[in-house]
């Protein structure tokens, strides 16, 4: 018996196993990791930097251009601007962030400095800034670049732009006053601009913080001098797109077009005079500033957060006078429209007692524009008392005294903490941002000029909504102690529109997904395993007595079992769709029995069906045209695509469109056409973007980020079957090397976390991160295995190790895995189960566990960074699924605890942490090492410097990429060790 199967036998369980599970074969066409022949290369992680993702894909309204970035995992990228009739593409070198306007008629993209410009400078250097790149995609004018550009936008009836410049400031004199204009080179059908060559637009430009259609800056200095300063308002250019003429406005803090395109609202902060708010009319040709229309304007003003409606032209904005001290004081919302002018609509004086408008807010309309909804805020008392006592206080300077305590204790830096404090300190301090501009919410009802506070200090989270007749409301601070240790609940309220009593429909409620209909009347909600329908009267059960499940079948946490969801509500009201494991539920909202719209194509095929979103605007779905989705087969770990169209009777009819063993994945849909993008993908398809109508038809592929898959030996991904030691059937992804001859066997590298089997037919991101790698590794020889674990509460890691024994058990089995080569990485929650199979199994011949708790007992009582919350709700109810606090049951947390069996390990173990990791403590780290390093282990600790729980910096990434694969190339393929890993590195300084 080969040594590594006496380490398995000694384990001591019986080792259920069963076969090999081949996909349905589907016929495949046009994969770009099908073309080539002949050797194949290994992949290096210098090979790996320079492969490509798609990021920020979009289409135009009218769907005749797409545009997407393709950036490299290091690297300059480029944006792509794409004809979908593929007579003509644009590239833009470094570029970003793509826009087209809503006719397809102009692409806009941003120009980064490029990775060399970015990580050369020095300290003294200027900053580099970003530049904007403007061209006509019918190719008849010269592209644009302009400089120093901090934010764009197009307007939405496709003739405007819009420019955010930056301040002069951070740029030389001569930068200032440069001129350029930049052409885009004619290479056949594709044209690229080289950024910062040629000539460039004149811009005289200031600083601000932009987002793509609105830009605000708040400053914070304590002088009011510097106030003012960092709210200085910056140059934004207005470009008439077909006449290329443009307007320069100065001093805007913020601008935003109107819906519909006809209007512009920008805010001024000027260095004198008034400040205000100004609406543009906007017609055919370039306007004049002298017919802006005043909406508010008043020394150190304030106009925040504008916001047009819809369908009419009306615009709402918080209007604000700053004091002294560069604060905003109490706000008021004001509303302009083209018929009235301008008018205040909301004040202070509006406000339940104790509330007031406060600057620092947020406006959305309802979609017929009817409805204006805004927050109100508690006034501070502790705010009142401290002007109250500087107003009482002596405004001479008193002398010195050493020994004065009140002088001496104001100095004093101390947080109390309570027990029935409702947030520990640390979570409270992470979420003061948050918490101290929360606001509540109030709707203003423009027909009757009626105020209505829909959220209090009991019900503080309430959403907008467009339904006319109520709103969904959530009370959560009767369990904001519980967080520490239990979870997040809240009561689940329905809040009537016009102002009437709260109506609380369910306490204690988990899951937070409740619906409202569309007339908003009704409110459907996830409770205690079954949904639940409140009709405005009565509430009733929906899913009782069918007998299918609607919670999740594969829970295995110690708490309250999710349900899988529901898309919404039918636009008429008259049903709500529901998901189970894997079919589709229209229930009906009166009467009449619930139908399965997936018919006998789901549970009975194990095919879990899930709708593609066509339209994120749309807040409910209509009948009138089909849907489509993906039906995902559970065993076979393939997508497939179908058509459902739902008749008049409520029943559904469905109809495959496509099946092959890929991934299906919707992106985008052209607003005003018949056109979608999505993505298709296996382990060897890496996800490029492709085209089709909304029927799935006249499918094309239209991006080819990484050709050069083809040239490398990425290996192939197998569905593989076995059974863990408590007999439940398992799944697992097998990716074999393409140089494994037949009969050979190879070094394998298992990777896991939770259930892993549903990426059989994705492509690995392609990305040098603390994940390994899997093309890099198969490329070198090595098998890598990804099985699923199934978890039982009490018990995590030994669950972990029931999986992976039996799971390795069977490659070696199946002849591919070198039983004296099997290597085993985790991180976080798998790193955790990695030190823990450690202790229990010597089948490894080298782990690598980064991020792991290792004491459960002090990992319970300690603190995530990141949220400043307790772990103690981990371990009782969440991932690491104890079920129990350490008093109930202390000996479970020592059991599932690595380091109380440390002695136990003789696997090689490489350790990994960022010692600012903010999910899981790194002297979790530390205690493991100190108890591998008493034992005299094998065992080598990583400590990445000003790292959090996943690394961020590129040479760090690297270098532990680099390191892992040293390690297993050592320990499972016998290379000689590297220094680190036999000597150490002596510490040199910071």
């Amino acid at each position: 018996m080969p040594r590594a199967l006496d380490r398995l036998a000694s384990f001591g369980f019986a080792l259920l196993l069963v076969a090999v599970t081949s996909p349905p074969a589907v016929a495949d066409t046009d994969s770009n990791a099908d073309r080539g022949a002949g050797d194949k290369k290994a992949l290096t992680f210098t090979d790996l930097m320079q492969f490509r993702t798609i990021q920020t894909p979009i289409l135009s309204d009218d769907g005749s251009w797409a545009a997407y970035e393709l950036r490299p995992d290091r690297g300059d990228g480029e944006v792509i601007f794409q004809s979908l009739d593929g007579e003509r593409t644009l590239s833009v070198p470094r570029g970003q962030a793509p826009a087209l306007s809503a006719d397809g008629a102009w692409a806009a993209a941003k120009i980064v400095p490029s990775l060399e410009e970015t990580e050369t400078a020095g300290d003294d250097d200027a900053k580099a800034t970003d530049q904007l790149y403007l061209v006509s995609t019918s190719g008849g004018a010269e592209a644009t670049t302009l400089e120093r550009v901090k934010a764009f936008a197009f307007s939405n009836d496709g003739k405007w732009l819009l420019v955010h410049h930056e301040k002069p400031e951070a740029l030389d004199a001569e930068d200032q006053d440069s001129t350029e204009s930049t052409e885009a080179t004619e290479t056949g059908e594709q044209e690229t601009v080289e950024p910062g060559s040629g000539e460039t637009e004149a811009t005289e430009t200031e600083a601000t913080e932009t987002e793509a259609t609105e830009t605000e800056t708040e400053g914070d200095p304590s002088e009011h001098d510097e106030k003012k300063d960092e709210r200085l308002g910056t140059e934004l250019r207005l470009r008439h797109l077909e006449s290329g003429t443009e307007l320069s406005i100065a001093h805007v803090e913020s601008a935003v077009f109107s819906e519909e395109g006809a209007h512009l609202a920008y805010a001024v902060a000027a260095p004198e005079g008034k400040n205000g708010l100004f609406v543009l009319a906007l017609g055919d040709g370039l306007p004049s500033l002298e017919n802006a229309v005043t909406v508010g304007e008043h020394d150190n003003g304030r106009y925040t957060h504008a916001a047009w409606a819809e369908p009419q032209a009306r615009l709402a904005v918080v209007a604000a006078v700053d004091d002294e001290d560069g604060e905003p004081g109490p706000g008021a919302v004001h509303l302009w429209d083209a018929e009235e002018g301008a008018r205040q609509i909301v004040g202070t004086e509006d406000a339940p007692d104790g509330f007031f408008v406060p600057s620092v807010n947020e406006l959305t309309w309802s979609r017929d524009g009817e409805r204006l909804f805004f927050g109100f805020k508690p006034k501070d008392p502790d705010a009142k008392e401290d002007a109250e006592d500087a107003a009482d206080g002596d405004d001479e300077e008193s002398p010195f005294d050493p020994y004065d305590t009140e002088a001496i204790l104001a100095k004093t830096e101390l947080d109390v903490w309570h027990v029935d404090d409702p947030s520990i300190k640390t979570n409270a301090r992470q979420e003061w941002e948050e918490e101290k501009d929360r606001t509540y919410l109030a709707v203003h009802h423009l027909k009757d000029g009626r105020t209505v506070s829909l959220g209090s200090l009991e019900i503080r989270q309430v959403d907008p909504t467009h339904a006319p007749g109520g709103v969904i409301g959530r009370a959560d601070t009767p369990y904001l102690k519980d967080r520490t240790w239990d979870g997040f609940y809240a009561d689940l309220y329905w809040i009537p529109m016009d102002g009437g009593e709260p109506v609380r429909l369910a306490e204690r409620v988990q899951q937070d997904d409740a619906t409202l209909s569309p007339d908003g009347r009704q409110v459907v909600w996830y409770e205690d395993r079954h949904w639940f329908l409140w009709d405005g009267k009565e509430t009733r059960n929906l899913t009782a007595e069918l007998g299918t499940p609607f919670a999740d079948e594969d829970h295995d946490y110690p708490m309250d079992v999710p349900g899988y969801g529901s898309p919404g509500w039918l636009d008429d009201g008259s049903a709500v769709l529901i998901y189970d494991k894997f079919d589709l539920w229209s229930f009906p909202t009166g009467a009449g029995e619930p139908v399965r719209l997936t018919d006998d194509e789901g549970r009975e095929t194990q095919t879990r069906f899930r709708l593609w979103d066509l339209d994120p605007d749309a807040d409910h779905w209509s009948t009138e045209s089909p849907w489509l989705l993906t039906g995902y087969r559970d065993q076979h770990k393939n997508d497939s695509v179908w058509s459902l169209s739902v008749g008049e009777d409520g029943a559904g009819k469905l109809q495959k469109l496509e099946e092959k063993n890929k991934r299906f994945s919707f992106v985008a849909k052209a607003e005003d056409a018949d056109r979608i993008l999505f993505t298709r993908e296996s382990y060897r398809e890496f996800p490029d973007l492709r085209i089709a109508d909304t029927q799935f038809q006249g499918r094309k592929r239209l991006s080819d980020a990484n050709p050069q898959i083809a040239d490398f030996a990425w290996g192939h991904a197998e569905l593989v079957e076995f059974a863990n030691m408590d007999g439940v059937p398992m799944h697992g992804v097998l990716i074999r090397p393409e140089t494994l001859a037949e009969g050979e066997r190879c070094p394998v590298l298992i990777y896991y976390y939770r259930f892993f089997s549903q990426r059989l037919h994705r492509f690995n991101e392609p990305k040098v991160n603390h994940r390994p790698s899997f093309p890099v590794y198969a490329s070198h020889g090595y098998c890598v295995f990804l099985p699923d674990v199934r978890f039982e509460v009490g018990r995590p890691g030994l669950s972990a190790v029931r999986a992976l024994v039996p799971g390795v058990q069977k490659l070696v089995d199946m002849g591919v895995a070198d039983p004296d080569a099997l290597g085993l990485h985790g991180h976080s929650w798998s790193g955790y189960q990695t030190a823990f199979a450690v202790t229990q199994t010597n089948i490894f011949a080298a782990a690598v566990a980064g991020a792991p708790v290792s004491n459960m007992t002090s990992a319970y009582g300690g603190i995530r960074y990141g949220s400043g919350l307790a772990r103690q709700f981990q371990y009782e109810k969440s991932q690491s699924r104890l079920g129990v606090s350490l008093w109930e049951n202390r000996d479970l947390y020592i059991e599932n605890s690595p380091l109380f069996y440390a002695d136990r390990i003789h696997t090689p173990l490489l350790l990994q942490f960022g010692d600012v990791d903010e999910a899981v403590p790194w002297t979790q780290g530390i205690e493991l090492y100190l108890a591998l390093r008493r034992l005299g282990k094998e065992a080598v600790f990583l400590q990445y410097r000003d790292e959090p729980h996943h690394l961020k910096k590129y040479a760090n990434k690297l270098d532990y990429a680099i390191k892992m694969k040293q390690y297993f190339d050592h320990y499972l393929k016998g290379e000689p060790a590297a220094a680190w890993i036999t000597e150490g590195v002596p510490y040199r300084g910071d």
